[in-house]
């Protein structure tokens, strides 16, 4: 074996291989895409370009991946075959990882000491806005999984702001498989900065040798008869909506063609005519949406099971019995139909689905003829991945599950470092079978996985690559698709087979063209301003860090605004010290005051500034949600009148973001003297004396009120020693001392 020889790389350690060394060279000369199968030795290929640009470059490496078991993966290779610039071990700082439980303060001194640093895109991103570094000496910006780069993921955001930023940039995006739908494909290239793309597929004569066998088996299953008559009672009672709907002038599909693009359509008139004012598109709407969960339990009763089924019509009844429940739910839950349907499958006392049964032979036999294998069950649905776990260990098998961080009332997520810990114990044969959903497509590092089974098939030609990915890396590998006959499993066996060959055919003429489209270029004029005067020019305002993946943040710091992250206590934005800004779309406006405490929230807001804004951005709120239109008058005059709101509507996110641009102009500029207090025409007493003490530093309405409440009077607050303003809940000792001192100082 021929072993790659580079003078950062370990002796003997990363096998020679013609094609990772062809793409490496191309990858160097320009932003490139490189699109390999799993196994194929994507990150390997990362590591030589890595190593080379370090070699010829003073600066860093950035690598990019979308979660933290990815990142720590990364890391861990790099760590394993990289060397320092003078050849020798690299020291511990010489590696940095950034994740969401890094402090800001902790990766600021871990960038600045680090050559190499591996981070989910968002933290970077938040990082980027905020100004805590500069991106000037990245000589090479690495983005894996970069089929995500698109809409407003954070990798869109992060290579606009690094190649108009560095010095030398250089951009290698990585990725099993970006799609069929070319469209799709041409905007990751030009988001990314694209020149160049290569790829190689699994029968190419370079990479012919490096493959090992996968049997791809296909298992045809047939469904009960209890099961397919509830798949008749389900598809009745979409029916029926659907004749509804049609009554009403809707184009619907029909009922055995229901798919989501269908509904989407369906949605779409049903829209349109809520923004005419139509009063019957607000019963469509409602319409609309039985028909969505309807079809959710049609197809759970295809593809996962009777209990997948059963744990749906719980969770809908308790749902539909719930004084928030929606009126879909409500309406849906009280037709006999679909209580029949309860009814009956309250009698299954087992299973009845073959998938479960038929997993738990395949995986049984496996392990019995090879017992070192690895195998991973995909499933999409984490309901299904608890029978399944339930059912193998049943057997005696050791297996465990593989699941997001997402959790719901009734079942726990698992944490990120949860993921890295399930990972290694797998990969070091402590279980032999993976339960996993989606969370284990993207770079699941498992090298001795021999068996793959897809549970059902995936309509993803992504998803099916990556899954396929699994098995094959280092010896010959299984996987087994079960396919229930008759249901939506053959339909998407056979588009995701079609959308594959496509994505072949795609990448391979994208590659082949002699001359690529070169990156757009960025005019002068709009090429951002570097970090020293980023960091010094612009108005300053505090961005609520759940507000960083919106368009308004990114918008915010193309306009050059100083932008300060942080968890705020109320509001969205903060704008020097008197105005708080609250951002709601029309839609979360309404859902907000319907479903949660809209008027709560904003008074809390209201109470901590002097200048306390609501902007609602989007499209008329009147057709948002079937309310009448004096309650949402009434709403908004609540808001102004009796809250004392300001009201300011906008398009979209970056008519938001240009607002708030203005707003801090005009809050951080010096023309004429500031007013101490906004001017009022009239005032309560009670008022009065809130606002008095509210202009203390470090006193806002609510402690002011806190201690009004308290003490009594003013004077009896002024005359009150620290110690006895601290014995007040919600004040300091900090807060305490400035009251006491501000009211002793002289005045000069």
């Amino acid at each position: 074996m021929n072993y790659v020889s580079h003078p950062l790389i370990r002796q003997e350690s990363i096998e020679e291989r013609r094609y990772q060394l062809s793409i490496t060279l191309r990858a160097l000369d320009a932003n490139t895409m490189v699109v390999l199968p799993t196994g194929l030795g994507k990150t390997a290929v990362a590591l030589l370009v890595a190593a080379s640009r370090l070699l010829s470059h003073p600066g860093r490496v950035l690598m990019l991946a979308p979660t933290k078991p990815l990142v720590e993966q990364h890391l861990r290779f790099f760590k394993q075959f990289l060397l320092s610039q003078d050849g020798s071990e690299p020291e511990e700082s010489y590696f940095a990882m950034f994740t969401g439980d890094t402090p800001p303060d902790e990766r600021a001194a871990a960038w600045e000491a680090c050559r190499i640093c591996f981070a989910t895109p968002q933290v970077i991103k938040n990082d980027c806005l905020a100004g805590r570094y500069s991106l000037a000496d990245v000589v090479l910006l690495v983005v894996d999984e970069c089929h995500r780069a698109v809409g407003n993921y954070a990798y869109v955001f992060l290579a606009q702001h690094y190649c108009t930023t560095a010095n030398k940039p250089l951009l290698l995006a990585m990725t099993a498989s970006p799609g069929g739908d070319q469209a799709k494909v041409q905007e990751v290239c030009e988001n990314l900065h694209i020149e160049a793309v290569e790829t190689r597929v699994e029968t190419d004569e370079d990479v012919r040798p490096y493959i090992h066998e996968r049997d791809i088996q296909y298992i045809d299953i047939y469904l009960p008869e209890e099961l397919q008559a509830a798949l008749v009672a389900l598809r009745g009672l979409v029916e029926s909506r659907l004749t509804k709907l049609a009554k009403l002038n809707f184009r619907v599909p029909k009922p055995d063609k229901l798919t989501i693009k269908a509904l989407n359509g369906l949605n779409a008139q049903i829209q349109q005519r809520i923004r005419s004012r139509d009063p019957s598109a607000f019963i469509a709407a409602s319409l609309h949406a039985e028909c969505m969960k309807l079809r959710h339990a049609i197809s759970l009763t295809e593809t996962q099971g009777s209990e997948a089924l059963k744990l749906y019509l719980a969770r809908l009844g308790a749902e539909g019995a719930s004084s928030a429940g929606s009126k879909a739910s409500k309406r849906l839950v009280s037709d006999p139909v679909y209580r029949n349907l309860v009814e009956e499958s309250g009698r299954w006392k087992e299973e009845l689905h073959p998938k479960v049964s038929i997993v738990c032979e395949l995986v049984r036999t496996q392990l019995a003829e090879h017992p070192d294998s690895r195998i991973i069950v995909f499933a999409t649905y984490r309901d299904t991945v608890q029978t399944l776990v339930d059912a193998i260990s049943a057997t005696g098998i050791a297996c465990e599950r593989f699941v997001g961080q997402a959790s719901r009332d009734a079942e726990r997520g698992l944490t990120q470092k949860e993921q890295i810990e399930i990972l290694t114990r797998f990969r070091e044969g402590e279980f032999k079978c993976l339960i996993a959903t989606s969370v284990g497509e993207e770079g699941l590092d498992v090298p001795s996985t021999d068996m793959v089974i897809f549970y059902e098939a995936v309509p993803s030609e992504i998803r099916s690559i990556q899954r396929k990915g699994r098995t094959g890396r280092s010896g010959s590998g299984t996987i087994v698709v079960l396919v229930t006959k008759g249901t939506s499993d053959e339909a998407f066996r056979y588009v995701s087979q079609t959308r594959e060959r496509a994505m072949v055919m795609g990448i391979k003429k994208m590659s082949a063209a002699p001359d690529p489209a070169p990156a757009p270029s960025i005019p002068a004029a709009t090429k951002q301003m570097n970090f020293e005067e980023f960091a010094s020019q612009g108005p300053a305002i505090t961005v609520d860090d759940r507000e960083t993946s919106s368009r308004v943040a990114v918008r915010l710091h193309e306009l050059g605004a100083a932008i300060t992250i942080e968890r705020l206590e109320f509001g969205d934005y903060a704008i020097g010290d008197r105005i708080l800004v609250e951002r709601k779309t029309s839609q979360d406006f309404m859902d907000t005051l319907v479903e949660r405490d809209l008027f709560g929230q904003i008074k809390a807001m209201a109470e901590v500034v002097p200048r306390p804004i609501l902007i609602i951005e989007g499209e008329d709120l009147y057709t948002v949600r079937n309310i009448h239109p004096n309650a949402v008058r009434g709403t908004l005059a609540a808001i102004t009148v009796d809250m004392g709101v300001t009201l300011l509507f906008t398009r979209d996110a970056d008519d938001t973001a240009e607002m708030l641009y203005v707003l801090a102009q005009r809050e951080g500029s010096e023309r004429g003297e500031r007013k101490v207090h906004p001017k009022k025409s009239y005032r309560s007493a009670r008022e009065e004396q809130e606002y008095a003490l509210a202009a203390f530093p470090n006193i806002g309405l609510r402690s002011a009120r806190l201690l009004l409440e308290h003490f009594g009077s003013l004077k009896a607050i002024i005359d009150a020693d620290p110690e006895e303003l601290a014995s007040v809940r919600g004040i300091g000792e900090k807060t305490a001392q400035g009251i006491w001192d501000l009211a002793r100082r002289p005045y000069r």
